[in-house]
């Protein structure tokens, strides 16, 4: 009778290197796909920001538990979810507005009547009023605005990863990216829900205090409900030390006045606001306009 020892033998030996076939096979598509995953698109805007996820979880915790604890019940573990949701595994030049819909969704919040406050290219200024003022809100103050500030991000289409390299950049690459999608939107959202009198702080240390391409005018003011507001409040503000090159009675300010009153919105526009000049001063005393 014949020994069916080596026969079981090459069947194990067959069953082996069938395995070992099958864990090299494993590895090299893991390799190429991981490769792959990080051959992200070059574009002209920088990357996204570094721990970006971290980033965001931590704002939403801060914001929720100590800036505004009224909304201390928003999930920022969904919301972060949400966030990168809105952008990973898709094209970066492909942005749209329902992108963000559901992001949108987990964050309802209410600004105040009369507390509304835009800014274009004051934004530091600004943003030292409303830290005094607190009751005030800009666009940064409210809890997306507040996560958002200052980040970069995009991902690619195909890919779960974020692209850490480089993102699109609005003018070189595309306007509709996701980072300008997203703060088009919510500027458009923080503006149909403003109400009362609203304000705007604007810089007249440059030719064109109101700029039509800014978001301020290209979103902002098209998008107050005459229904809520009945009020803009225009505040041109001099940097200290420079020579005034705009004010309420420059051209750029009357086409916002007329832009703002075709919409029956009553418009008013005042010269260094005293509350926003006092920040200026607190910081450089001795500017003769201080005295």
């Amino acid at each position: 009778m014949a020994d069916p020892r080596p026969k079981k033998a090459k069947i194990c030996l067959c069953m082996f290197l069938c395995l070992l076939a099958a864990g090299v096979i494993a590895v090299v598509v893991g390799i190429r796909m991981r490769r792959r995953s990080s051959q992200h698109m070059k574009w002209n805007g920088m990357g996204s920001t570094a721990h970006f996820q971290e980033i965001v979880l931590e704002r939403c915790y801060n914001y929720t538990q100590l800036v505004q604890p009224a909304l201390r019940d928003r999930d920022c573990q969904k919301i972060r979810e949400a966030f990168r949701n809105a952008f990973t595994s898709k094209d970066p030049c492909s942005a749209t507005e329902e992108d963000y819909h559901p992001l949108m969704k987990l964050v309802n919040q209410t600004v105040p009547c009369d507390k509304t406050v835009f800014w274009s290219k004051t934004k530091k200024l600004a943003h030292q009023y409303t830290k005094v003022q607190r009751e005030m809100f800009t666009l940064e103050d409210t809890l997306l605005g507040y996560i958002a500030d200052d980040l970069s991000w995009c991902g690619d289409a195909g890919s779960h990863e974020m692209n850490y390299q480089s993102c699109p950049h609005w003018k070189k690459d595309c306007s509709n990216n996701f980072v300008s999608v997203f703060w088009d939107l919510l500027s458009k959202r923080f503006a149909a829900n403003a109400c009362g009198v609203v304000q705007v702080v604007l810089n007249g240390s440059i030719s064109n205090a109101f700029d039509g391409k800014s978001t301020f005018g290209r979103v902002e003011v098209h998008n107050l409900n005459p229904k809520k507001v009945h009020t803009l409040q225009a505040w041109v503000i001099h940097d200290l030390g420079k020579f005034p090159s705009d004010s309420c009675s420059g051209s750029s300010i009357n086409a916002l006045s007329l832009i703002i009153k075709q919409r029956n919105i009553k418009f008013t526009c005042q010269d260094n606001y005293s509350s926003v000049k006092f920040l200026q001063c607190v910081k450089k005393p001795e500017d003769s306009s201080c005295r």
